[in-house]
């Protein structure tokens, strides 16, 4: 009977902690829209542009299907596809691609991250929310990860 009891109380903390890990996890909403997206991306260019920064700017809907993409003049063609990674990564795991930047800079457990498939290690992927839910990322290549992660922001 102990033993059950033992059980019981285990499984409930389980089940307590496993409700309490998914309520602080964001949701989907609804995807990000075009005139959405080209807003996120205007934002994006006054920043780059304050700072003479060329860089190219994806943004994603919540499935990490482009929405909108922008080059600007003098960026590193490595970027277009890293911008686009770099949004994928964030709306498909709901989390800043520095985390795993963090997670990986870490070592340890934290290279576990290597092995997931799509998540970029590298700052400059942001989430895109609204009203709490997750609608999309944005993503930043061109400059360097601290620089790519201003302009997202």
């Amino acid at each position: 009977m102990k033993s059950l009891c033992t059980a019981l109380t285990a499984a409930v903390l389980f089940v307590g902690t496993s409700l309490t890990a998914m309520a602080q996890v964001p949701q989907y909403g609804v995807s990000v829209n075009l005139e959405q997206a080209k807003k996120v991306l205007a934002a994006a260019q006054v920043e780059a542009r304050k700072n003479s920064w060329p860089v190219a700017i994806a943004v994603v809907d919540n499935a990490g299907m482009l929405v909108a993409y922008e080059r600007m003049d003098n960026t590193q063609t490595a970027s277009v596809q890293v911008s686009i990674d770099k949004a994928v990564s964030a709306a498909m795991y709901r989390r800043s691609t520095k985390a795993f930047q963090d997670a990986l800079a870490g070592a340890g457990a934290g290279t576990r991250v290597l092995g997931l498939r799509g998540a970029s290690p590298v700052e400059g992927g942001l989430v895109l929310m609204m009203d709490g839910k997750v609608i999309g990322g944005i993503g930043v290549s061109g400059v360097n990860a601290d620089q790519d992660g201003m302009v997202a922001k």
